[in-house]
């Protein structure tokens, strides 16, 4: 038995232990592009001397490789998803899906559920001599139709019933 931190030699050819490859070989072998190399001395404008004294321009600088182009490459569109906007009897600022413009929305008001009901609803109470039509003139009785003013599209309608 051997006193602890003692170590057997390993049987092979040589008895001797051999030393742990350099920084120098580890890194060489991992690399994937080549090292630039190191910068001599001299002085330290853009013409550097060389070994007979005379100048010379400075190394070329290493650029990355260009990739080649794959012929089963994927395009990648991106989609942007307008959230889903409310339309009250109020204008609204938004971006018209027909023109891609930024409006403020034109109201259009047409006669609806409401509307009728009130109608029906003045008849019942006695008003026939034609005040019953009088919801058909109140905008608040009202459905409303929101239109973009560049393409006149309808862009959404807001019922009161």
């Amino acid at each position: 038995m051997s006193a602890p931190g003692s170590y057997q030699a390993a049987a092979g050819p040589s008895s001797v232990p051999t030393a742990p490859p350099s920084y120098e070989e580890t890194v060489s072998v991992n690399s994937y592009y080549p090292t630039p190399p190191a910068p001599m001395p001299g002085p330290a404008t853009g013409l550097m001397t060389g070994p007979d004294g005379k100048g010379m321009n400075p190394p070329g600088y290493y650029t990355q490789p260009v990739p080649v182009p794959n012929a089963n490459a994927i395009a990648v569109q991106t989609v942007y998803v307008q959230q889903p906007i409310s339309f009250f009897d109020r204008p609204v600022q938004m971006c018209c899906p027909s023109c891609n413009k930024m409006i403020v929305t034109q109201l259009s008001y047409n006669a609806g559920a409401l509307t009728w009901l009130s109608c029906g609803s003045l008849c019942l109470l006695g008003c026939i001599a034609g005040c019953c039509f009088i919801p058909f003139c109140v905008d608040a009785l009202q459905d409303v139709d929101h239109y973009c003013p560049n393409c006149k599209a309808l862009l959404g309608t807001y019922k009161r019933l």
